[in-house]
């Protein structure tokens, strides 16, 4: 172990001779030990053996020289520096039913703990998830159509398309005479709203909305790219609820089925809603119930037309076919039994698994005393330095999973007591008496109650996973472990993120001088930046913008971690900062900052990066197709770690933050790498986020600015057109 984050201070070698003074000293005492050996040379058998003796007592030296750095980590432990423990990926996973949900016929609840994993195959081990809550699939119900010339974040200006003339069946399906969902003439901003009954679980639903209408193919639309946007409302913002293109079977209510005949009459279609998992009731305009909406929006290009005519609406339904709920990568594992107590003190127990993750509620340890078999519930501490001789308190390593009960500790003060207790027993030669004996008894102080001799321990619950092997990408969770009726299959739309490994013994010595300098107290801007990194083990960088554009707030910009291992770099979707992580850090913030201070996290402002070089190359060496394709790839999987948030950079530590991004360092690594004779032209195109859509921007002033709190970014996405375009030359 290096320590090269240290002062480079005068070597603390306990002996310092090298190899070569061990010989040299051997030599020179050949005439005092041995005078008729005068044959000194190199190849002379014994200076053989006198080599590999010096040789074998300069490895003896050399972990010799070790204690020092043996020394620093017991100063860590007398510090109680803790190794941090695993952190798990989070991500969505959707259950997906058999058959839709009704009122009159109920599928039971989802319960939490419902493991779901991914394939297993012949080099890889499973990646085991388990729900984090119960998932309640309730039957939608729709209480209001509304209908508003413009769209508002909260809206007030609202015509009731239902009141008065649809009805609603027993199945909540309701029916009448043609409605129109945006003006006679629509314009951009016009929008229609759903409302749903508050009194059924829709909180991560998937539904489908039956829509059925008059035929509308010459509304003018493309119906492959419809000029739509399907939201809800979670509480705070309306956020996006179609998954994905192809599950607006209505194509833009134009019922265009893709066939080159014309539709004539009444068309039936269905639209797939992802709702978000927080979807609460709200009261807009005194209409209460959980709302979506779908608004006209314009094209992006204006060659493009819109509707030229609202399309008709004769009947709506909504019915559920699954629903999404959070998932940690986890296994959750219950009443484990660990022995009996010896009835001794500072006795501990091993569970069978390590890497346990963070309790919750339910997740203790139960003492069944053999006296009546009465359970007791034990409570679990950092350590035992508050801990009296009656409290039920236990220790329990997160990372190897060993539990430990208060240890029997003699006092240092008790024991300069002690000894001049017995100092006087042996001069004055007087026989100890029960007083004495009186005295020496509180001499010994228990930390933490002893479970009684006999008495069963078992863990209740807990939770084992974690590690940077959870983060994996968008539908790899198929494989339902646990039964669960009326379930036909599960997927994950979205990759797990926050996955990270436990701490190593090198980075706990690097967090080491930090965390005396902080002392626990976020007050500069580099403590809120150290204590973040300490929170926990999924956050990978942490920057705090020295110019606050508010007062008694603190701006605090986190980078999670992610898997970096791969060829086609990491996407901002990669980092986003799941809900979990946020009230963790703010958590741990929130008991070491100054009173007054407001803490708020965000990510920053991710630009990303597209090169197009022509580079040079020997033909010769690479003159077949396989050769040039492998050079191509090197030269990409080069560009994605150098522009990389946390492995990019000059230093290879990361992009920093607000740092532009110039020609002359593409250029620079280009020629670094081997095969290339020379460089061509060399462009950089960057993508900025605008909304939802990305824009990218020819760069011809020869740099990319990120702005104070952006980072450099790239990665692989056809779409985006982010990938790097290398052509070859001879």
């Amino acid at each position: 172990m290096q320590f090269d984050f240290l002062p480079n201070l005068p070597k603390s070698d306990l002996d310092d001779r090298t190899f070569k003074d061990l010989v040299d000293e051997c030599v020179l005492r050949i005439p005092r030990y041995c005078p008729e050996w005068t044959n000194h040379n190199p190849a002379d058998p014994g200076i053989t053996l006198i080599e590999l003796f010096a040789w074998l007592t300069d490895q003896m030296l050399l972990r010799f020289n070790q204690i020092p750095r043996r020394n620093y980590v017991a100063f860590l432990e007398l510090l109680g520096i803790q190794l941090q423990p695993p952190t798990p990926a989070h991500t969505e996973v959707t259950f997906y039913l058999s058959r839709p949900q009704s009122v009159q016929d109920r599928i039971p609840d989802i319960p939490a703990g419902t493991e779901v994993a991914t394939e297993r195959t012949e080099t890889e081990e499973a990646v085991i998830f388990s729900t984090d809550r119960l998932l309640a699939v309730g039957a939608p119900r729709i209480l209001n159509f509304l209908t508003a010339e413009e769209t508002e974040p909260e809206p007030r200006r609202l015509r009731d398309r239902f009141i008065n003339l649809w009805t609603q069946d027993s199945n909540g399906r309701w029916t009448g005479p043609e409605q129109p969902i945006f003006q006679a003439y629509p314009q951009v901003g016009n929008c229609f709203y759903l409302v749903f009954d508050p009194a059924e679980p829709l909180e991560g639903d998937v539904i489908v909305l039956e829509i059925e209408g008059e035929a509308a193919g010459s509304t003018g639309i493309n119906p492959d790219d419809p000029p739509l946007r399907w939201e809800a409302w979670n509480g705070m913002e309306w956020r996006p609820i179609l998954l994905r293109p192809t599950d607006d079977g209505a194509r833009g209510f134009s019922f265009d089925d893709g066939s080159q005949g014309v539709q004539s009459g009444v068309c039936q279609a269905e639209v797939t809603l992802h709702l978000p998992i927080h979807w609460p009731s709200t009261y807009f305009s005194n209409y209460n119930g959980r709302w979506l909406r779908c608004t006209y929006t314009p094209y992006l290009r204006e060659e493009q037309a819109g509707y030229s005519r609202s399309p008709q609406l004769t009947a709506l339904n909504a019915r559920s076919i699954g629903g999404s709920v959070p998932i940690s990568q986890c296994r959750l594992i219950r009443h484990e039994l660990l022995g009996e107590s010896t009835g001794k003190p500072g006795q501990s127990f091993q569970l069978h698994n390590g890497s346990i993750l963070p309790r919750r509620d339910g997740e203790y340890l139960i003492v069944t005393s053999p006296i009546g078999l009465q359970e007791e519930r034990w409570r679990e501490v950092q350590d035992f330095s508050d801990s009296g001789p009656n409290d039920r308190h236990y220790t329990l390593d997160s990372i190897t999973g060993q539990i430990r009960f208060g240890p029997l500790i003699r006092e240092s003060s008790k024991l300069k007591e002690e000894t001049q207790f017995r100092r006087q027993i042996q001069r004055q030669g007087a026989a100890v008496t029960a007083e004495g004996l009186a005295i020496l008894e509180p001499l010994e102080r228990q930390y933490g109650a002893v479970p009684p001799r006999g008495a069963a321990i078992r863990m209740v619950a807990y939770r084992t996973g974690g590690g940077e092997q959870g983060n994996v990408q968008q539908g790899a969770l198929r494989i339902l472990k646990s039964a669960v009726p009326y379930v036909a299959r599960v997927e994950n739309h979205r990759p797990a993120i926050n996955g990270a490994n436990a701490e190593s013994l090198e980075e706990a010595v690097i967090r080491v001088p930090s965390f005396l300098r902080t002392q626990e107290r976020a007050v500069t801007p580099e403590d809120f930046e150290t204590l973040a990194l300490q929170s926990n083990r999924a956050v990978a960088r942490a920057h705090c913008p020295r110019q606050q554009t508010e007062a008694g707030a603190v701006l605090l910009l986190l980078i999670p971690r992610t898997d970096t291992s791969g060829s086609e770099g990491v996407s901002p979707e990669r980092f986003v900062l799941s809900p979990s992580l946020r009230t963790e850090v703010l958590t741990y913030l929130d008991d070491r900052r100054l009173l007054g201070i407001e803490v708020k996290l965000a990510e920053p402002d991710y630009v990303g990066v597209t090169v197009q070089a022509e580079v040079g190359i020997d033909p010769q060496q690479y003159g077949t197709l396989q050769a040039q394709q492998k050079l191509i790839r090197s030269l990409e999987a080069q560009l994605y770690r150098f522009l990389n948030p946390l492995t990019g950079g000059l230093s290879g530590n990361g992009w920093e933050f607000g740092a532009p991004l110039y020609k002359s360092d593409i250029i620079g690594l280009l020629q670094q790498m081997s095969g290339v004779r020379y460089l061509g032209t060399v462009e950089l195109f960057s993508l900025f986020r605008d909304g939802e859509n990305w824009i990218r921007t020819l760069i011809t002033e020869g740099e990319i600015n990120p702005g104070p709190s952006g980072l450099i970014c790239s990665w692989k996405d056809p779409n985006l057109r982010s990938a790097h375009a290398i052509s070859l030359r001879y």
